[in-house]
This record gives C-alpha cells, structure tokens and sequence, in this order.
C-alpha cells in the first residue's frame, strides 16, 4: 500500500498533522488568553470602572442638556410673566388716571389751571423784580450754582428727595406725640 491508499483511508498525512496541530495550538492559546483574562480580577476592574465612566460621562451630558433646555423653558415664560404683569400694571395705571381725572369735576380743573396760570405769573413777577434788585456779582453767581445744579441734577435730585423723606418722617413723628 501506498501514502495515497493510507490517506483514503483516514490515516492523516503528515502535512494535515501538521495544520491540525497548529489549529490546536491558536486554539489553545485563545483559550489560555480567556482563561487569562477571566481570572485577571484587576484588568477587569479595570474595564468595568471605564464602563461605567462612560456611562456616568453620557448621563451626566443628558442631564446636563435637559436642564439647560428647562432652564431656557422657564426662562422664556419668567419673561412672558413679567410682560404680562408690566402691561397689566399699565393698564391698571391709566385706567386709575382716567378714572381719577374723570371724577374730578370741571369746577375744580378750571380753579386749578386758573391757580398754575397765577402761580406762573406770580413767579415771573418775582423773577424780574429780583433780577431789577440783585446785584451783578450775585447775580453771576447765582448763574453759576444754576450751571453747576443742571450738571450734576442726579445728586441734587437724590439729596432733595432724602430731603423730603426726612420731613416727612419728622412731620409724622410729630403727629404721633
């Protein structure tokens, strides 16, 4: 009998013994390196900790985006709220000045508009008799405190209303006693 009779057989080859024991061998190995890395504890650790790295990273992310999309919601109708309250409080506003203005009868705009027309004419008097009176030198510094005063009119403003709430606070202590 010949090699060729032997191979018909099923007597292997020495070639397919070959193959078949280099199969058996990377077969092996990737067994050995499973095996490996099943009892690796640490390298698995490993993996682990980066797995759930990952996932806290991608739930933090969504967390994150959906609180900067709610954040932005509530923003939006904090602002429609207070547009609604500011043209309500308008509203109401002129609503009580026109109330106010028609209740007030005709006899008494007419008193008060003849009144301002007085006091205008009255302070025009004044201002002419102190300007025929005053002296020049006064008079320039007098301009000069008036240019000073338009310049700086935030302060005075501030100072003449902490002015009037001292008075007031005064004038109501007063009453108390």
């Amino acid at each position: 009998m010949n090699d060729e009779s032997q191979n018909k057989m099923g007597t292997p080859t020495p070639e397919e013994l070959r193959e078949q024991v280099e199969r058996t061998r990377d077969e092996l190995g990737q067994t050995v390196e499973a095996l490996a890395a099943k009892a690796d504890i640490k390298a698995q650790a490993k993996e682990k900790t980066a797995a759930v790295k990952e996932q806290a990273a991608v739930r933090t992310a969504v967390v994150r985006e959906q609180a900067a999309e709610k954040t932005a919601v509530v923003r939006e109708q904090a602002a429609e709220k207070a547009a609604a309250a500011s043209g309500q409080i308008r509203e109401k506003t002129e609503q009580a000045a026109q109330l106010v203005k028609d209740r007030t009868p005709d006899a008494v705009l007419e008193k008060t508009a003849q009144a301002a027309a007085q006091v205008r004419e009255s302070a025009a008097q004044a201002r002419r008799y102190a300007a025929e009176k005053t002296p020049d030198p006064l008079l320039e510094k007098a301009d000069r405190a008036a240019t000073a005063a338009r310049a700086n009119r935030t302060p005075l403003i501030a100072g003449g209303a902490a002015l009037v709430v001292f008075l007031l606070i005064r004038r109501s202590r007063g009453r108390n006693r």
